[in-house]
């Protein structure tokens, strides 16, 4: 079917459309978080594949790996972009709705691994960057943008601050 489609048999694209879509859909949801956009940058997706078809090679990998490889460059591309930005930036009333739960779970979480005890024995720094990293579940890229330091500071510190954790729980 591969073969097929890398010589733009229409048919083989559809078959494997069917086969690939929701995986590739998956992908790409977990980078830009909305399942809209998702949807339309499978589409990219396909079409890119359809375009480089002849780029595919079986010695390299399996052509599910391959079309991944293409979802994620896809997705990375479109974080990047301006309009996708601001998009994200424009605040909506319905973010809101669901805060109570989120600082409850939020809470929740502290308690079930008890670790708010540890925390509180932290710099303020590294409070503030692993609160960001696995509470709030930001990247150490949107960290370091958000907090307007460069990428490997925020690299550096959640490493350190993460070591000095873990040798305060083993304790």
């Amino acid at each position: 079917m591969v073969k097929r489609f890398q010589e733009k048999d229409e048919k083989a694209l559809e078959s494997l459309y069917e086969i690939y879509a929701k995986s590739i859909t998956g992908v790409i949801y977990q980078i830009v978080k909305e399942e809209s956009i998702a949807e339309e940058l499978v589409q990219d997706v396909f079409i890119k594949a359809w375009n480089k078809s002849d780029s595919y090679s079986p010695k390299k990998g399996r052509f599910f790996t391959w079309l991944i490889n293409i979802a994620r460059n896809t997705a990375i591309d479109k974080l990047r972009t301006k309009a996708y930005k601001q998009d994200q930036k424009k605040v909506k009333s319905s973010d809101f709705s669901h805060l109570n739960l989120v600082q409850e779970a939020h809470e929740i979480k502290e308690e079930s691994i008890n670790i708010r005890k540890y925390l509180q024995e932290l710099s303020a720094e590294c409070k503030r960057v692993i609160d960001m990293i696995f509470f709030q579940g930001y990247s150490q890229r949107e960290t370091a943008e958000e907090l307007k330091l460069p990428l490997g500071t925020i690299k550096s510190r959640s490493r350190r601050c993460l070591m000095s954790l873990r040798k305060m729980i083993k304790r």
